[in-house]
Parts: C-alpha cells; structure tokens; sequence
C-alpha cells in the first residue's frame, strides 16, 4: 500500500454520531421551547420579596363623651339599653372587653370621659360604677 492511500484512510471521518447529536440538540431545544410558552401563558404573580405590613397600632385609650339629655356614647358609638339601670351593665360589659383586649397586648387601658356642663351628673357617676365593674384605673375627665 501507498503511503498516500493511508493519508487518505485517515482523514476520512465518521459524521454519522456527529449528526444523530445534532439532532438530539435540536429536538431537546424545540421541546423546552414548547415548555417554556406554556409556562409564560399561566400569567402566575410570584410574591415579592416585601417586609410584611406592620399591624394597626390598637388605641389603649377610650373616650366616653356624655350629652347633654344624658346618651352616652363610648367611642363614637351610642351605648343603648332596654332600661335605664342597664346602662351600667352595658357600658360595664363592653369596657371590660375593650379592657381584655388591651391587656392581650399588654397595654393599659386608659378611659376619657367628656361631660357636657349641662348633662346629668348622675350619668358620669354611672360612666365611673362602669369603669370600676370593668376594672379600669385610669380614668380622667376632658371638656366636651
């Protein structure tokens, strides 16, 4: 044998497995790509990598306004009864569970209490029986 017929022999190359790879790449591609829209198409929100929102600061003070023909409103909000003796009751059972709730959060519970000049003292005299029953300390007085 020649020597060029050697040379020849030996710088022939095999293409066949560089091609079946090449087409093994090619079909992997096209198959993640597919995935890939599919996934896109789902429009899913991922949470943001934000700090929780701090909760609402709850108010340990509570004010207690007194009108002049005597209703009583805790808050903002009126304190109806069936009967007039109830009123202690009522403003007595719903303080104790503002009270309750401070004290989950470990504040103290402080109470303003706002009489209007011409309103009946026997009514503040009832806001202070109810903030005893509920077991309230610190309670002051404002001007309405």
């Amino acid at each position: 044998m020649n020597t060029n017929d050697l040379r020849r022999a030996d710088a022939k190359a095999n293409l066949t497995p560089m091609i079946d790879i090449v087409f093994l790449l090619l079909i992997f591609f096209m198959v993640t790509t597919s995935l890939i829209k599919e996934e896109a198409d789902l429009q899913i929100q991922l949470p943001s990598p934000t700090p929780p929102e701090v909760p609402p600061e709850l108010s340990s003070q509570h004010i207690i306004d007194i009108m002049p023909d005597g209703s009583i409103y805790l808050n903002g909000g009126i304190i109806n009864s069936d009967r007039e003796g109830q009123i202690v009751g009522t403003l007595a059972n719903t303080l104790g569970r503002l009270k309750a709730s401070s004290d989950r959060i470990e504040m103290e519970t402080a109470v303003v209490v706002q009489a209007d000049p011409v309103s009946p003292h026997f009514k503040a005299m009832q806001v202070l029986d109810a903030c005893a029953a509920s077991d309230i300390k610190y309670v002051s007085f404002a001007k309405l």
